[in-house]
């Protein structure tokens, strides 16, 4: 019979017990390793039969095993331990409080993902670890983040395979109730609310939950309330569900909803106001709108409020492929916004042109949530240095006339949070080198460019210790291989042969990530032949363990899936290579450490880091990738090997896929298995692990989440926090105000005549010109605009590269029609091909960067003697 009702039954624990409580909600327990060894001592078959979820775990102890607890001094001991250090942890100074005074007293973090343990499923892939890993980092550096997204119901889909390999998705239902969160409640006890305004005069209301990550919280909004009719509770039930409209309710939700909820936070626990706001990814962007709107209701208007805004907002980008963008219909926009729906102050054609694609090829009829995320951020980054670089290709339309290593987007390399995915095991042994203390220090706060202790470290231990990692990888494989056979309808008479998959000694490979095209999930099967010689080797084989899962609705990558299932089901090779369904964190955790080997072969430069490779470096895996995402800036031959590509203008994809897929079977051949398996006198493969070793050593302390964090704080952070506070109401009015005036006075702002002290078209280097120009400023003074002189190596079009930029000063008054002289030198500092220009830029204290507004000036041919390429 089916339950027409369902409680969730928590277990009264006695007092002495009653620090477990605060422990399984404190989600620290997913990183520090005594917190889950206190568990599962409670009961380890159960801790093992929930999937390491201490909240499961204490929801169905019996009584009587509280009761023995209880009476246990030992574990009394241990308990309080353990809660004394999480008690230290979440009140004592950290990296951020050593700090100069001048950071932002709290950042709020919007994202519409995060992956923080396996026992609360809001993630589907990068993104969200990335954003989890974001968190932890912060909370281990005392950075005073709150984090903001959704608690969907569904989570991301459970993936099955039928019998005939297609993926199959699930979706069960999550009981917040049974997950490691609390309801934020009023004083008086109801629960917290947040509402948004929808057309029609209906509401959308969420409440909200609070998941305790160390000392960050994450305030996650839920919909499903009784207040809310059928269509409004179902906006948070699945991540990256439903369509356009549905959408547009999640990120406003997203945006709108949890800048209130922050602010709701706030004021019921005292904790400070954030100065700084980051949009992890264009989904959270109408935050900035909310923003707005409070400033606007203060007495700012709209431009006075859009500045001040912008001023503490950092927006990071994730994609390199404009169709990896949100971008909604502007009808639809409009729609949910204005006098009858959302922020009805604002005027709706003020918050359409926010995301408008003003650049060539732009859309007219979409409103574009990451063309939106940069307008309303005054600081922006790409993920990786070869992303950065992607980005500001893919969005110099927003800034005319900027060469696209001007437009305003930096970068921050991604990094991992080591405590999450280091292996217990190679913990223990970096423990046994240097103390546990330094250890934790090291993988948490980072902060060192070497890890030189590593190489004291012996290589017998070294080889054992892969070799057990990968000997549980086995096991892991066996067991979950074996359920998704039972799950696709297979006896247990069929399924002897899984007893024989996969060999603890043999080199292993391990490739596993969300299966859209560009990454390439089929790439190794393109040679079907020479794959099963490298499978079946008699003396150096391979074995390869495959995980992924394709978007609900991309049946192209759903085929992808299929092809490798059916590949791995082949008797002659299914006990080298697997596939396992439902990749996520659990699988995860085991699968970096247990291989020897990472995969990754996207198409550059469509990855825009990758940090599964992280994760299996800090293991001693060493990568097999693309030169794409993190990767290209930080692969050494020391490290791993690179995948040559053939991604030149015009390349066939058909004919690409075979030249790199090629370029794999010749790496693993050639180098990468005789490496493995060649043996030096001890007996041991001495040059894999140096490796190993040299890849922990001077790898390792690059791709740490910490690394990561300090490089926000102090880079995009700090900048914000000042920037913020310098943008009062005022400053704000008049910064607003001078835009308004630059913008309108432009065109009146010319460059009328360019000449130097030499006309010929040769000179010699060392040689300091004397710079010469003429220009018109219309209603602007010289203090309004910055005029350069640009130099640099010319191109065969006389493009300048790499450039170096002068600033000119005024000689004199102007003249009556308010033109004046500006004079300058420009050195000649470079051999070969060089050229110069000059260029009018506003500039003003309270800017990022002369970039910012967009504006430029530069001659017109007619306007230059004696100008042009030199040393030609």
């Amino acid at each position: 019979m089916k339950a027409i009702r369902r409680f969730t039954v928590r277990p009264l624990l006695p007092e002495p017990l009653r620090p477990l409580s605060d422990l399984a909600r404190n989600l620290r327990w997913s990183w520090h390793a005594e917190t889950r060894d206190l568990f599962q001592s409670v009961d380890p078959e159960r801790w093992a039969s929930c999937g390491g979820d201490p909240v499961r775990l204490l929801g169905g102890l019996r009584p009587a095993r509280l009761a023995e607890l209880a009476d246990d001094r030992r574990f009394l001991r241990r308990l309080t331990a353990v809660a004394d250090d999480l008690h230290d942890y979440v009140t004592g100074d950290r990296w951020y409080q050593t700090q100069p005074s001048q950071l932002p007293a709290a950042i709020a973090y919007f994202s519409p993902e995060f992956g923080i343990t396996a026992a609360l499923p809001q993630y589907s892939g990068g993104l969200g670890i990335l954003a989890g890993d974001h968190l932890k980092a912060a909370s281990d550096l005392g950075v005073p983040l709150i984090g903001v997204g959704l608690l969907y119901r569904h989570g991301y889909f459970r993936q099955t395979l039928s019998r005939d390999g297609w993926q199959q998705e699930h979706y069960p239902v999550l009981d917040p109730n049974e997950l490691p969160v609390t309801l934020l409640k009023e004083a008086d006890g109801a629960p917290a609310h947040v509402a948004l305004a929808l057309p029609g005069g209906r509401q959308l209301r969420a409440r909200i939950w609070l998941a305790q990550v160390g000392r960050v919280p994450l305030l996650m909004l839920d919909s499903d309330v009784e207040e809310n009719d059928l269509g409004e509770r179902g906006v948070t039930d699945r991540l990256y569900g439903g369509g356009s409209e549905h959408r547009l309710l999640q990120e406003m939700l997203l945006g709108i909803g949890g800048v209130r909820a922050v602010r709701t936070y706030c004021r019921l626990t005292g904790h400070a106001e954030p100065e700084v706001f980051h949009t992890n990814e264009g989904h959270a962007g109408f935050l900035g709108l909310e923003r707005i709107a409070e400033l606007c209701a203060e007495g700012l208007d709209f431009d006075s409020g859009l500045e001040a805004v912008r001023a503490g907002t950092v927006f990071t980008t994730h994609t390199p492929v404009p169709a990896g963008i949100d971008r909604f219909d502007r009808d639809l926009v409009a729609r949910h916004f204005g006098p009858h729906a959302e922020l009805p102050g604002l005027d709706v054609g003020r918050v359409l042109g926010l995301g408008r694609e003003t650049y060539p090829g732009g859309e007219a009829n979409l409103f574009n949530m990451a063309v939106m995320g940069l307008r309303l951020a005054q600081r922006a980054n790409g993920v990786s240095l070869l992303h950065g670089q992607v980005s500001r290709e893919m969005f110099a339309g927003l800034w005319p006339g900027f060469d696209a290593d001007e437009v305003p987007i930096t970068s921050v390399t991604n990094g991992v949070h080591a405590p999450t995915w280091v292996a217990p095991e190679v913990l223990r042994l970096g423990a046994r080198q240097i103390g546990v203390q330094r250890t934790e220090d090291a993988l948490s706060v980072g902060g060192s460019d070497r890890w030189d202790s590593v190489a004291d470290i012996d290589d017998q231990d070294v080889w054992d210790l892969r070799r057990d990692l990968r000997e549980q990888l086995v096991q892991e494989v066996r067991a979950r291989l074996r359920a998704s056979w039972r799950q696709r309808g297979a006896g247990t008479a069929e399924l002897g042969w899984i007893d024989g998959v996969l060999d603890p000694d043999v080199l292993t490979i391990g490739f596993a990530r969300r299966v859209p095209s560009y990454k390439r999930l089929t790439l190794m099967l393109r040679d079907r032949d020479r794959l099963r010689n490298l499978l079946l080797h008699p003396e150096r084989p391979v074995q390869i363990v495959v995980a992924g899962k394709a978007h609900p609705a991309d049946d192209g990558g759903k085929r992808l899936v299929q092809e490798l299932v059916r590949f791995a089901d082949d008797p002659r090779v299914r006990h080298r290579i697997v596939f396992l369904p439902d990749y996520g964190m659990a699988m995860a955790q085991k699968l970096y450490p247990g291989c020897d080997i990472w995969l990754n072969n996207p198409l550059r430069p469509l990855e825009a880091c990758g940090t599964s490779g992280m994760k299996a470096a800090l293991n001693g895996c060493l990568n097999l990738s693309v030169l794409d995402g993190w990767w290209d800036e930080w692969f050494q031959p020391d490290f791993g090997w690179a995948i040559p590509t053939a991604d030149g203008v015009g390349t066939d994809p058909d004919h690409r896929d075979a030249v790199e897929a090629a370029a794999l079977y010749d790496l693993l051949e050639q180098r990468v298995t005789p490496r493995f398996y060649e043996r030096g006198r001890q007996g041991l493969p001495d040059r894999w692990i140096e490796m190993v070793r040299r890849t922990l050593t001077l790898l390792g302390p690059k791709v740490l989440a910490g690394r990561m964090v300090r490089e926000y704080v102090e880079r995009l952070y700090a900048p914000a926090a000042r920037a913020h506070r310098a943008l009062t109401p005022d400053a704000a009015r008049d910064l607003a105000a001078w835009k308004a005036r630059v913008r309108a006075a432009w065109q009146g702002v010319t460059v009328d005549h360019v000449e130097t002290s030499v006309a010929t078209p040769t000179a010699e280097l060392g040689t300091t010109l004397a710079l010469r120009v003429r220009l018109s400023l219309g209603d602007l003074t010289p203090d309004d605009v910055e005029v350069q002189a640009v130099s640099g190596r010319v191109d065969e079009e006389d493009r300048i590269t790499d450039a170096t930029t002068v600033p000119l000063k005024p000689a004199g008054a102007p003249d009556t029609g308010n033109r004046w002289t500006y004079e300058g030198p420009l050195s000649l500092d470079r051999t070969g091909p060089y050229g110069y220009t000059v260029r009018i830029l506003p500039t003003h204290p309270l800017l990022a960067t002369n970039a910012e507004l967009g504006l430029m000036a530069t001659p017109l041919e007619d306007a230059v003697e004696g100008a042009g390429v030199l040393m030609r």
